[in-house]
């Protein structure tokens, strides 16, 4: 085996041991993973949330048995393949082992682990973005046109997976008229882009045909998380992801820029920048920008490569091998779920001093709000089954939840067979099965919403069976209500219900139109 595929094999090796690693056994999944999970029962070419991609990743994920294990894989795998991409394009632009290697461990000891350990559209967005900027470098060295229709492959699967790569086509539009502009003159350049089109055209056409729900999407998620957001914020946040390694990132891009063998590469360093810019506009969160930084690190590494090929500041290489390593492995349980929950209650971790525990709503908390996301919905899912038991008169039994991580969990943790939860939530407003007459209905209540005397009133009998009893959980005090033998017409009443709903979403959609 040559020393450069045995390399590779350790760093693929360390990749996938650092993301299982990387989560202590006893948090459960995060509440979209739920969601995404359920979207292979109910496949269309869009949802109201994200666009259809997930939805067939999660489809692979059943028929391997769709325990916790392949759905923590899938988002590896990923960035595994990220991984791969950078080995090869440093490899084919005139880096060696060194930069090689560099690169690599810049991707490690990074926030991409903790992005990588959620199974979310996150992970395979930046395998799309890097596989865009890949395919123009590549095409910019031989003029093969493949590489052209494997940029247009890159964004349509991109757009099929998560919107947010549109903002990387802006700013590559942009780089590309200004550095690279004989792409343009280029007949397979409009093909590639051709084949993205036919690609994200079937999901196009689901969004033109329900009123264009991403619209309603996108404001809610402006009013509930990115009001919270500032451009400061957000470009802070960048050198947060990479804070071990930027020492020696930010001399390796200048190297790159100002060096006559970086010229060709300049575009993608104004590309990457520009769209920086454009995100840190419209308040994004901070992630949307990883996409950004799989090439962007592996010519730095390159860059440090050239300036350390020979005299003193050669010997100089291990200590940039080594750097980031230490400077990640202090931060490693901090940045990652790696502590048992019952431990942080006796010894919290000071997640404030890098602002993790800050969530959506702009307030501070206790755990960050992923680890948060990851409690109690085992838990959740055991009472559901204590409540299913208690139910003795024949007649169907439906789970009505108040958000989609509720459905998700049950339908995920539940040992009840044939059992499904719903919500009113989400893309499960869409999926409600009243076929049936239901008889017997479990509410799951977050701990501010009792049920109500017209709930009471409606059934022969109420029981609650219990609540989330973790008080690090997102859903803390989230109860379990069993209600027995209606003495009226469920399905109508919950038919009304869903419709109203249905009226309020496609109202807003119109609206922003």
């Amino acid at each position: 085996m040559k020393k450069g595929t045995y390399l590779l094999f350790v760093f693929i090796l360390a990749k996938f041991a650092l993301q299982y690693l990387a989560v202590h056994p006893d948090y459960d999944l995060q509440r979209d993973e739920f969601l995404h999970l359920d979207q292979a029962k109910h496949l269309a070419w869009g949802y109201l949330s994200v666009p259809p991609f997930t939805s067939w990743n999660s489809v692979v994920i059943d028929w391997l048995g769709g325990g916790e294990f392949w759905v923590r894989f899938f988002p590896a795998f990923y960035g595994v393949l990220t991984l791969l991409l950078v080995w090869d394009l440093v490899k084919r632009i005139g880096g060696g082992l060194f930069a090689q290697s560099l690169s690599a461990i810049f991707l490690l000891c990074s926030a991409m682990i903790r992005v990588n350990l959620l199974y979310q559209p996150n992970s395979m967005d930046i395998l799309c973005w890097t596989l865009a900027i890949y395919s123009i470098i590549r095409w910019d060295q031989n003029s093969n046109p493949k590489w052209l229709y494997l940029l247009g492959l890159a964004f349509g699967i991109g757009m099929l997976n998560k919107y947010s790569i549109a903002f990387l086509g802006l700013g590559m539009m942009i780089s590309l008229l200004l550095f690279r502009i004989k792409v343009f003159k280029n007949k397979h350049f409009y093909g590639g882009l051709a084949l993205a089109f036919l690609l994200f055209l079937p999901n196009l056409i689901w969004q033109i045909t329900h009123g264009f729900p991403v619209l309603t999407h996108m404001r809610l998620l402006q009013q509930n998380q990115l009001v919270n957001n500032s451009p400061f914020g957000f470009l802070m946040e960048q050198a947060l992801f990479f804070y071990p390694s930027m020492l020696l990132i930010i001399p390796g891009w200048i190297v790159v820029w100002f060096s006559n063998w970086g010229r060709p590469y300049r575009w993608v360093l104004f590309s990457s920048f520009l769209t920086l810019a454009i995100l840190a506009f419209f308040q994004a969160k901070g992630y949307y920008a990883l996409g950004l930084y799989p090439i962007l690190l592996g010519l730095a590494a390159l860059g440090l490569e050239k300036v350390t090929e020979a005299g003193w500041i050669k010997k100089l290489r291990p200590l940039a091998v080594i750097l980031p390593v230490l400077l990640f492995l202090p931060a490693f349980n901090l940045i990652h779920p790696t502590v048992g929950p019952e431990k942080i209650l006796v010894s919290p971790p000071n997640y404030a001093m890098l602002g993790l525990n800050r969530w959506e709503d702009g307030k501070e908390y206790p755990l960050p709000q992923d680890f948060a996301d990851m409690l109690g919905w085992s838990e959740l899912g055991g009472l559901v089954d204590k409540a299913v038991a208690q139910v003795s008169d024949p007649g169907r039994i439906l789970v009505l939840c108040g958000n989609y991580g509720e459905a998700g969990a049950i339908n995920f943790y539940s040992k009840t067979a044939g059992l499904e939860a719903f919500t009113m939530n989400a893309d499960y407003l869409y999926w409600f099965d009243l076929e049936q007459p239901i008889r017997h209905l479990i509410l799951v209540r977050v701990a501010e919403e009792p049920l109500t005397e017209r709930e009471k009133e409606f059934f022969e009998s109420y029981t609650e069976i219990g609540s989330v009893s973790h008080p690090l959980a997102r859903e803390a005090g989230t109860t379990v209500y069993l209600l027995q033998n209606a003495k009226g017409d469920v399905n109508s009443i919950l038919q009304q219900e869903i419709n109203e709903e249905k009226k309020l979403w496609e109202r807003d959609s119109k609206s922003e139109k």
